[in-house]
């Protein structure tokens, strides 16, 4: 066996955390035979949760857990981490503006971006997944110079993974018969779910998203719409928001990270946009394809891209701008 890892989780008497703990407890993400040091950061009226939690991951007699670290302190939680996973954000209050829950996050990441330089290992992995998560991981990474840009990345797993779900849904295929969907841009309703260079395997031969599904209407209109507004269809349905899915997309994304991406498929996740092919400006943290080897991701080239796609992109470009813009503004 090798030498335990240390992974951080924040948010971590949140509900998505609940789903997350276990399957990384039990070797879903990090690999069967890596021992792990599972770190609880939360803020302090949330202890007496997390020990909740710790007594419960305790009872699952796990044996790749070593240790299990609850805390509210960053000096604790970000010591000599190898992957750090911030779930924990603001969340969205009643009749609160984008612009202020922007503000509160800004605070938080640019925190626990410092956090990061000052204490974890500067090959740390970092997956933001509290939102925005876009703007909190290019304010993380900010905030951390001495780790490289190329660690830092936020989730869109859930969104590509829920694109996969409603074309193969559509199409009454199994879900891993769908591969190289795209989420572009930011994770919010302007984000553009592309199905131009998707696959779809029917009946033993792989044809094009549009040939499969044969209703273009529909994957222009309700299939975009559906994938950019299925967060707030859950919260309406559950008076909660996705925490199973967002748990089970984290674990991909991370185990992506790790292991790679399979051969001839690649994934959506959002990274840092410099030296893009795509004409989306620099030093924003957007959603590309990338394919990943040797826990280093590379955004796949190349791939034609027409007009209706080029006005979906820029235009969740254009929010990641001022997103970005408004979140430096509150820094200085």
């Amino acid at each position: 066996m090798s030498d335990p890892i240390r992974v951080l989780v924040t948010g971590a008497a949140g509900q998505i955390a609940y789903s997350l703990l276990y399957n990384i407890a039990k070797g879903d993400v990090f690999g069967k035979d890596q021992p792990l040091v599972l770190v609880l950061l939360d803020i302090t009226p949330m202890l007496p949760v997390l020990d909740g939690v710790l007594m419960e991951l305790q009872d699952c007699a796990l044996p790749l857990l070593r240790e299990v670290i609850p805390t509210d302190k960053e000096e604790v939680a970000f010591k000599d981490l190898d992957a750090a996973i911030l779930v924990g954000s603001m969340p969205r209050k009643e009749g609160m503006e984008r612009k202020d829950l922007l503000k509160a996050n800004v605070k938080i990441f640019k925190s626990q971006g410092a956090a990061l330089d000052k204490y974890a290992k500067k090959t740390v992995k970092v997956l933001v997944v509290g939102n925005p998560a876009n703007t909190n991981c290019l304010i993380a990474s900010k905030s951390a110079p001495s780790i490289p840009k190329e660690n830092f990345s936020c989730l869109t797993r859930l969104d590509h993974n829920r694109a996969r779900s409603q074309l193969a849904i559509r199409v009454g295929v199994p879900a891993d018969n769908v591969k190289d969907v795209i989420i572009w841009g930011n994770h919010s309703s302007t984000q553009y779910p592309d199905v131009h260079h998707a696959k779809v395997k029917v009946q033993d031969k792989e044809v094009g998203a549009y040939e499969a599904v044969q209703d273009d209407n529909w994957l222009k209109g309700d299939f975009i719409s559906t994938v950019q507004q299925r967060g707030a269809a859950v919260i309406k349905a559950r008076k909660l928001s996705s925490a199973m899915s967002a748990a089970k997309a984290i674990s991909d994304h991370m185990r992506d990270i790790w292991f790679g991406t399979p051969e001839g498929e690649f994934i959506s996740m959002g990274v840092i946009s410099d030296g893009n092919s795509y004409e989306v400006p620099s030093d924003l943290i957007y959603s590309f394809p990338v394919v990943i080897k040797n826990k280093t991701w590379k955004i796949v080239d190349g791939l034609a891209i027409n007009d209706f796609s080029r006005g979906k992109m820029d235009a969740t470009a254009k929010e990641l701008v001022e997103e970005r813009d408004s979140a430096l503004e509150f820094i200085a």
